[in-house]
C-alpha cells in the first residue's frame, strides 16, 4: 500500500511537482531491538547508495503501540515525526510526552468506548474480558472499565494473556470462561492470542458466548477460515478499523510481477507458494533450488487470493493516509500558499533543506480532502474517529463471513440489528447479567461481599412503591395516598370511620342500645315498686336519677359512632363528660347519705339534718354543674374538631375528633375520676355497717369495676390505632355503665321480683 501510494503521488503533476518521494521499509519482525535499529538506520539515512539523494526524516509505522512508545520518546529529540498506521494506545495522545507523534487509526479510548455502547444498548451488565499483557490490552481494558463506570455493568473476571505463554494462558482462560456464568465475552488482544483461546474452547465444545472483538483481531481472515472454531466464533461482534477503497489498489495489485521487481523478497516468496516455481531467472542464493523456474506466464489478474482482495482495506487504507499526510505536509513545506513559485525561491523552503522539525510543524497544519471526500486532518496526534461494526456469520460451506452491521462516527453509534446474527443462533439478542432486572414494586439490595450488579429485588414497604424496573430505592406516598397492592402506583386513601354499617359499630350499638333498654325495664320496676320498702329504703329519687344517668350514659356512646362532625365532635365529649359524673355524683350522695344514716343513729348525732332531700339534690347540682363549667370552657376555647389522621400507616386516612386541648380532656376525664375514687374510698369505708338496706357493699364493688375499666382504659386509648381509638372508648363507657348497672340494680330487682317476701320493713330494718 504504501509503493502504491508513492507510485501514485509522484505521477501526480500538482502535489510534488518536481520532487520525488522515496522510501525504504524495514520489517521489525514484531522485535523491539530491531524496530530501534531500523528506525536509527533509516532516519541516519544508512542504508543510501546515492549521493544525491536526500534523506526526508519521517517514519510510516510502527504497528505496535508499545513500539510507538519506545521510538517517538528516543526520536523527538530529533523532532523526527512519527505516522503510526495502527498504534492505538491512549497514552500516545499526549502531546507533552509524544509532540512528534501522528497516526491514522483512532484511539483506543473510542474503541472501548463503542464496546461499552453496545454493553449498554444490549443491557449486557455482567460482562469477562480477556486482555493481552501489553499496553494494547492493559489500557484498553482501563478504558472500558472507566466508561462503564457508574453505568450497572461489571466484569465478572479479567483474564491476562502472554505472549510468551500463550498455550497455557489459553487452556486457563478456556476453563474460566466454561465456569463464568457471563454470556459475553470481551477480548482485548492480537489475532493469535484470540485462536489460541477460541480453539481451547472449541476443544471444550464452550459454545452460546457472545464474543465482543477488539479491532486487532475482528477482521482476521485466518479466523474466519478456520473451520475448528466455527461454531465457537458465531456471532461475534468486533469493533474493525474503517475500511475504504483505494481507487486503482486492485488493478496495481494484480499487476506486480517479480520480472519488474525483481528485489521485492514479498513477491519471491509469493509465487514460490503460490505458483510452485521459482521466479528467480539465474540460480542465486535467493533461489528455491527444489522448485522450478517459472515460465513467465504466471499472474495474478485472475487469481482470487485474499492478497488481491481489495473490498475492504483497513490497514492498508491507513497506510494509504499515513503517506498522503506527509505528500501534503511536505506540499505545504515546499510551495509558497497563494504563489505558484517553484520550490527554492524567497519565502519557499528547497528540497535540499528540509529540517524534520519544518515537516513536523506543517503535519500539525495538513488539511486535504480523502478520495472518498471526507476531510482529512489531525487533531492534536489523532483524526477524527470511525470504526466499522462486525459481525461473524455462518455460510453455507463451512467458514465464517464478516458482515458489516454498524458504524461507530465519533460519539455516535449506528447500528442495524436486524442484521446481527448471535451467538445462540436466535433472533433474540443474548442475555448477560448477574441478577435480572427488579420488577416494579420493589427495589435493588446489593449482595454483601459481590458486585454492585449481583443484588436482590426487596418487595417494597407498605406506603412506598417503585414504577420502574431496576428502582435503587423505593419513593414513599404522599401523605394522603397509599400504594397498591402491586407496590407500583399510589392510590388515594380510604375514609375510615366508625360507622353504623360495619360489625364492630353494630356490635357497639346493639349494646348500647341493649343496656339503655335494661335501664328503662328496671326504671320501670322501680317505678312500679316504689312504694315497697326495697325501692323505698334506698333513697329512691337518687335511684331514679341514678337510672336515668346510666340511660344517657348508654345513649351517649351512639355519638362517637359515625362520620365525625364538628358538632357530633363536640357534644360526644359534653354528654359523656355530664353523664359520667351525674352518675357518680348520686352514686357518691346516696354513699353519704349511707354514713349520714348510720351517724345519725348513734346518741347526738345530727347528721340527717345535713343530708336530707333538698341537701342531697343540691350536692347531685353541685358537682354536676362544676363538670357542666368544665365542659363550657373546653368546647368554648379549644373544642375538639373532625380531622384526618394520617399517622397510623395504612391504606385508610383514619376520621376523628382531633383534640385540640388535652388539658380540656384530661379535666374532665380527672374530675369523673376524682368524683369515682373519693365515692370508692367513702364506700369502702361504710361497706360493714350493720344495716340490710347499705348500699355501700354494692356501691363499692361498682365503683371498683368503674375504677377498673377506666385506668385500663388510658393505655389502650393512647395505643389503639385508627378508629379502634374511638371503639375503646365506647367500650370503656358500656362496659362501666353496665358494672354500676348491674352491681347497683341487680340484686334489688332480684329481690322485688323474685323474692317478694324479703321485700319487707322488718326484713329491711334487720341487723346482721
Amino acid at each position: 500500500a504504501m509503493v502504491f501510494t508513492v507510485e501514485e503521488i509522484n505521477r501526480d503533476a500538482t502535489l510534488l511537482p518536481g520532487v520525488r518521494l522515496g522510501y525504504r521499509i524495514r520489517d521489525t519482525c514484531s522485535r523491539y531491538p530491531w524496530a530501534l535499529d531500523g528506525a536509527l538506520s533509516l532516519v541516519t539515512g544508512g542504508l543510501s547508495s546515492c549521493t544525491d539523494e536526500k534523506v526526508v526524516p519521517l517514519l510510516i509505522g510502527p504497528a505496535s503501540s508499545t513500539t510507538g512508545i519506545m521510538l517517538s520518546s528516543i526520536l523527538q529529540t530529533l523532532s523526527v515525526p512519527i505516522i503510526s498506521f495502527l498504534a492505538s494506545c491512549p497514552c500516545l495522545s499526549d502531546r507533552t510526552k509524544f509532540p512528534t507523534f501522528f497516526r491514522t487509526i483512532p484511539s483506543d479510548i473510542y474503541q472501548a468506548r463503542a464496546m461499552a455502547q453496545l454493553a449498554i444498548r444490549f443491557h449486557w451488565t455482567w460482562i469477562g474480558a480477556v486482555v493481552v499483557n501489553n499496553d494494547y490490552g492493559q489500557l484498553a481494558i482501563q478504558m472500558f472499565q472507566e466508561e462503564i463506570r457508574g453505568k450497572e455493568i461489571c466484569l465478572e473476571f479479567i483474564e491476562t494473556v502472554y505472549r510468551e505463554t500463550v498455550m497455557t494462558d489459553a487452556r486457563r482462560i478456556a476453563l474460566t470462561v466454561q465456569a463464568a456464568t457471563t454470556r459475553v465475552i470481551l477480548i482485548f488482544c492480537w489475532y493469535k492470542d484470540a485462536k489460541e483461546i477460541l480453539l481451547e474452547l472449541a476443544k471444550r465444545n464452550v459454545t452460546g458466548r457472545q464474543f465482543l472483538a477488539s479491532e486487532a483481531w475482528s477482521t482476521s481472515e485466518e479466523l474466519l477460515q478456520e473451520l475448528a472454531i466455527s461454531e465457537v466464533a458465531n456471532g461475534v461482534l468486533g469493533v474493525a478499523i474503517q475500511s475504504s477503497t483505494i481507487p486503482g489498489f486492485e488493478h496495481f495489485l494484480r499487476s506486480l510481477n517479480p520480472i519488474h521487481r525483481p528485489n521485492d523478497v514479498f513477491l519471491r516468496d509469493l509465487w514460490e507458494m503460490e505458483f510452485k516455481c521459482s521466479p528467480v531467472l539465474q540460480i542465486s542464493s535467493f533461489s528455491n533450488a527444489s522448485l522450478p523456474p517459472c515460465s513467465g506466464t504466471e499472474s495474478l489478474v485472475e487469481m482470487k487470493h485474499p492478497f488481491t482482495d481489495t473490498s475492504q482495506l483497513r490497514v492498508a487504507h491507513n497506510v494509504y493516509l499515513a503517506v498522503y499526510a506527509a505528500a501534503y505536509a511536505l506540499h505545504s513545506l515546499l510551495f509558497c500558499p497563494g504563489q505558484d513559485s517553484p520550490p527554492g525561491k524567497p519565502n519557499c523552503t528547497s528540497p535540499h533543506h528540509i529540517q524534520p522539525i519544518d515537516v513536523l510543524q506543517h503535519l500539525n497544519k495538513v488539511n486535504f480532502t480523502t478520495p472518498r471526500g471526507e476531510t482529512f486532518y489531525f487533531q492534536g496526534s489523532d483524526l477524527t474517529t470511525r470504526y466499522d461494526l462486525v459481525n461473524w456469520q455462518k455460510t453455507p460451506r463451512g467458514p465464517l463471513k464478516l458482515a458489516l452491521v454498524g458504524r461507530v462516527d465519533g460519539f455516535n453509534l449506528m447500528l442495524n440489528e436486524s442484521a446481527i446474527h448471535w451467538s445462540t443462533g436466535l433472533n433474540q439478542v443474548p442475555v448477560s447479567v448477574c441478577s435480572e432486572s427488579c420488577p416494579p414494586g420493589t427495589r435493588k439490595a446489593n449482595r454483601k461481599g459481590e458486585p454492585l450488579c449481583c443484588f436482590d429485588c426487596i418487595p417494597c414497604a407498605d406506603g412506598e412503591i417503585s414504577n420502574t424496573s431496576g428502582s435503587l430505592q423505593c419513593e414513599r406516598c404522599p401523605p394522603e395516598f397509599w400504594s397498591n397492592d402491586g407496590r407500583t402506583a399510589c392510590a388515594p386513601r380510604q375514609l375510615d370511620f366508625l360507622s353504623f354499617n360495619e360489625t364492630l359499630g353494630i356490635t357497639l350499638t346493639t349494646v348500647a342500645v341493649s343496656g339503655a333498654v335494661v335501664t328503662t325495664a328496671v326504671f320501670v320496676v322501680f317505678l312500679h315498686y316504689r312504694h315497697t320498702p326495697m325501692v323505698r329504703a334506698n333513697n329512691s329519687e337518687l335511684s331514679f336519677l341514678l337510672l336515668v344517668s346510666l340511660k344517657l350514659c348508654f345513649l351517649c356512646s351512639l355519638v362517637f359512632i359515625g362520620r365525625p362532625s364538628v358538632w357530633s365532635c363536640r357534644f360526644q365529649q359534653a354528654a359523656f363528660g355530664i353523664s359520667f359524673v351525674l352518675c357518680v355524683s348520686c352514686l357518691l350522695v346516696k354513699t353519704l347519705v349511707v354514713l349520714a344514716v348510720f351517724r345519725s343513729a348513734q346518741p347526738g348525732s345530727r347528721a340527717t339534718k345535713w343530708f336530707g332531700p333538698s341537701q342531697q339534690r343540691g350536692s347531685v347540682c353541685l358537682f354536676t354543674s362544676i363538670q357542666i363549667i368544665i365542659c363550657t370552657v373546653w368546647l368554648s376555647v379549644s373544642p375538639p374538631n373532625p380531622d384526618r389522621n394520617l399517622g397510623f400507616q395504612g391504606s385508610k386516612v383514619t376520621l376523628e375528633c382531633a383534640m385540640a386541648s388535652v388539658v380540656g380532656f384530661s379535666l374532665v376525664l380527672g374530675y369523673i375520676g376524682l368524683l369515682a375514687c373519693t365515692c370508692l374510698l367513702l364506700a369502702f369505708l361504710a361497706r360493714k355497717l350493720p344495716d340490710n338496706f347499705n348500699e355501700a357493699k354494692l356501691i363499692t364493688f361498682s365503683m371498683l369495676i368503674f375504677c377498673a375499666v377506666w385506668v385500663a382504659f388510658v393505655p389502650a386509648y393512647i395505643s389503639s390505632p385508627g378508629k379502634y381509638v374511638v371503639a375503646v372508648e365506647i367500650f370503656a363507657i358500656l362496659a362501666s355503665s353496665y358494672g354500676l348497672l348491674f352491681c347497683i340494680f341487680a340484686p334489688k330487682c332480684f329481690i322485688i321480683l323474685l323474692r317478694p317476701e324479703r321485700n319487707t320493713k322488718k326484713d329491711m330494718m334487720s341487723r346482721t
